[in-house]
Order: structure tokens, then sequence, then C-alpha cells
């Protein structure tokens, strides 16, 4: 395993970030193909013996159970102080907007019950999961530096905005004496290339590590024509972020594979050596030991010029989806 630093913070991460949406109970969250406590268990600590150290979370990946299951093994397999823990909240709800909980309660209240559900008393990195227009900006970032300050996490990320968002949070709080985000987790990877556009030019100005989610697609760079896996068949969200521009992706999929069976490598390394030449650290998603080894191997494997500029060439602009599309679409004032 490689690490580096997470942009200007001091934290030292592992080159993949563990992403633990796919761990918790199926029965009680949205997602009916995540792993038991188990399994993830089993894969984590697997994840730790070939050198992961940071581990992505959120509060509202099945319904906390996510964070539950993480912060126990994470308290049983590893000392704290060797990984680097990462979780989420989501916006305001409207029912804390009706009863006049403001940015900055709504931010303590969500920290205090993820510390709950992993069992710790702070975490290194608190992220902002998507951008909240019915909730001041001023709020949040105040919040949030409330939460460093009182040491219930060391760092702030933000999650699914704009290049234009990140600035302007990060901007106000340089002015303000306030903490910046030292991250963003976009949605990026060789069929999903948007965030080169604006974002990664203006995080590699900045220093602000990009983590990625999706770092796989949901699996469709990892898998040839035909084969297929639970998560392929019933992850909905996923299939509604990328089947319409299936014909375009395949395309790219085909010489993922091709470049595989070349380097002799799995198509996880090919699609991670990728994006790995892109950002700090991507989230990959892991629900057997494949995928860890995958991803932990792809650290190693390093593509040269031409073979990225193969894998690059056939991209053609899609349009947003997922959060991202939601985030365009909202109005705040005569912000759209």
């Amino acid at each position: 395993m490689k690490y580096t630093k997470l942009g200007k913070s001091d934290l030292t991460v592992s080159r993949i970030c563990m992403g633990c949406m796919g761990f918790g109970n199926a029965a009680t969250g949205q997602h009916s193909w995540t792993v038991d406590e188990t399994q993830t268990r089993e894969i984590i600590k697997h994840g730790l013996e070939l050198g992961i150290n940071f581990f992505d979370t959120a509060i509202a990946y099945q319904n906390g159970t996510s964070e539950q299951y993480v912060g126990k093994a994470l308290r049983d397999f590893a000392k704290r102080d060797d990984v680097c823990i990462a979780t989420k909240f989501t916006p305001r709800t409207q029912d804390e907007i009706d009863t006049g909980v403001n940015g900055q309660k709504h931010i303590e209240n969500s920290l205090n019950q993820s510390l709950k559900n992993l069992g710790l008393d702070y975490v290194d990195l608190y992220i902002y999961h998507m951008w909240d227009y019915h909730t001041p900006m001023e709020e949040i970032m105040e919040g949030l530096h409330n939460a460093v300050k009182a040491g219930k996490t060391r760092y702030i990320g933000i999650s699914n905005c704009f290049a234009w968002q990140l600035a302007k949070a990060n901007f106000y709080a340089r002015e303000n004496g306030l903490t910046e985000f030292v991250s963003v987790q976009g949605h990026y990877n060789l069929i999903a290339r948007e965030e080169e556009r604006e974002m990664a030019p203006f995080c590699a100005d900045q220093n602000i590590a990009m983590t990625p989610y999706s770092a796989l697609a949901g699996g469709r760079l990892s898998k040839r024509p035909g084969e297929t896996s639970k998560r392929l068949e019933q992850d909905t969200y996923a299939k509604f972020k990328y089947d319409t521009t299936a014909e375009a992706d395949s395309r790219i999929i085909a010489r993922v594979a091709e470049l595989a069976d070349k380097c002799g490598v799995s198509m996880t390394e090919i699609s991670l050596a990728w994006l790995l030449t892109k950002t700090t650290a991507p989230v990959v998603g892991a629900t057997k030991f494949s995928h860890v080894e995958g991803a932990a191997h792809a650290v190693e494997l390093e593509l040269t010029k031409d073979e990225i500029d193969y894998l690059e060439e056939l991209y053609v602009p899609h349009a947003l989806v997922g959060v991202m599309a939601q985030n365009g679409k909202q109005k705040a004032g005569n912000v759209v």
C-alpha cells in the first residue's frame, strides 16, 4: 500500500479509501445488497491487513448501521491513531426547518449521533454530504468549525458540490477565521469525468484532496459483458445513473477489459490505476475479499501515458446524474 497526505491536512491516508456504503443491515436501510456485520468485520480486517487505513461511512447509510458495524470493527481490529475515519451528515429535514433547528444545531446533533453509532470520541474527517439550499452556508461553516473546536472532528470535507460552492464556502471560512474544507468527494470515474471541467483544476490549485465515490461505477468498470453481481442487479439508483449512457460507456469498458488482458490484471486494477493518476484516494466499495484485493493491487499498477490516453479517448460529455443532478435543479433565492 502507498500513503499520502489528505490535501492540506496532516492526515496520512492510504491511496485507497474503503467505502462502507455496502455495510449495514439490509432489512432496515435503503439498499438490499449490503452485507451483514459478520461479513463487514471480515472485509474490514482484510483491508487493514492489506494496508488500508482510510474508511468512509455516513449516518445515512443503512439507517446508521453502517456506522455501527464499521466503528465496532475498527475498535476491535485497529489502534485508533492508525486509522482515518470519515463520516457524513445530510441536510436538515423539513421537521428541523419547521421547528427552528438551525444549521449549527443540526450539525451538532448529527455528529453526536454518528459518534454514538461509531463508538468514538471523534472522527478524523466530517463530510458535508450534499449542498443544503435550505440552510444558510454561514450556519454550516460555523457549525463545522464548532465541531473542530470541540475536538469532535479533526478536519472537514464536502461531497456532491460544484466547484463554485466549494470555493464560496472555503473563501468565506478563510475570510472569517473558520475551518476550511480539505477534501471533496465527488462522482468521478472513467465513464463519469465531468469533475475534470471545474473541480479538478480548482482542487489542484488549492491543494484540496479529491476522494471520488463510485470509482468503479457501481461495478460496471470491473465486469465484462454478461458478468453480474447482486449490486448490479439490485442497485436501482446506480442503474438510474448509468443506464442512459450505457451504449457510449460500453466502448470505454471494452477498452478497460482489453487493457486488463494485455497487462494480465483485473479490470478493477485498470480502472482504479487510471483514477489514481487523477485523485488522492478513490473511495472503493467492498462486499467481498476480491474487491479489497483488486483495489489494493491497483495502487501498485502504473499505466503509461499511451494507456491512459487510450482509456480516455472515447469519452463524450455526460449530463450530471444522481445527487449532482439534484444539486443543479435546486433553487435558493435566485441561485439555480
